[in-house]
């Protein structure tokens, strides 16, 4: 039996995701919500709030035998997963997430949050402050490019369109997704 911790996505009810990192938080778990600011206009002002960059989702990293523990949580749904199994995300892919909301953080620059292409070539980001993203070519301008990095898992993905100079093909990044 593999009891090795890899990370999954937890999908959770509408605006539970900061409840249910918390909990599980709590209970010992490794837990990633990626949230970004946002301005939020209210009736009588506005206001800068963290929210999800994947809304209804929270990444934790468990053991498949963890999994009831995970999904106790008031606020979580499901694991996500194929054929009724619980799909692991690969570290690489949670590690380009963190890079990914540590620099819209910092530039500002608000995500496109699209759903996963599967055609294109991989690539790399080698330069800027998203050197070390790794996603797929979606689109070649003339001097950009469009490059989406995914989380197949939740069939959500991020869109960014850089230099073309800041990219270079990567032959590794199909092998494993």
């Amino acid at each position: 039996m593999n009891v090795e911790n890899h990370w999954y996505a937890l999908y959770t009810r509408s605006r539970h995701e900061k409840r249910v990192a918390e909990a599980l938080e709590q209970r010992g778990f490794d837990v990633y919500l990626p949230v970004i600011p946002r301005v939020s206009d209210w009736h009588d002002r506005k206001k800068t709030v963290l929210w999800p960059l994947f809304p209804g989702y929270v990444f934790v990293r468990f053991n498949r035998a963890s999994a009831s523990q995970v999904l106790s949580v008031p606020g979580s749904v499901q694991v996500i997963g194929v054929a009724g199994q619980p799909a692991p995300i690969p570290d690489e892919d949670i590690d380009n997430v963190r890079i990914f909301v540590a620099a819209l953080t910092t530039t500002g620059v608000p995500p496109a949050v699209r759903e996963v292409l599967e055609s294109g070539t991989p690539a790399q980001i080698i330069s800027g402050p998203f050197a070390g993203v790794r996603g797929m070519v979606l689109e070649d301008r003339s001097g950009k490019v469009v490059l989406q990095v995914g989380l197949k898992v939740i069939g959500q993905g991020l869109r960014l369109e850089v230099p073309r100079e800041a990219i270079v093909p990567d032959e590794h990044l199909g092998d494993s997704n």
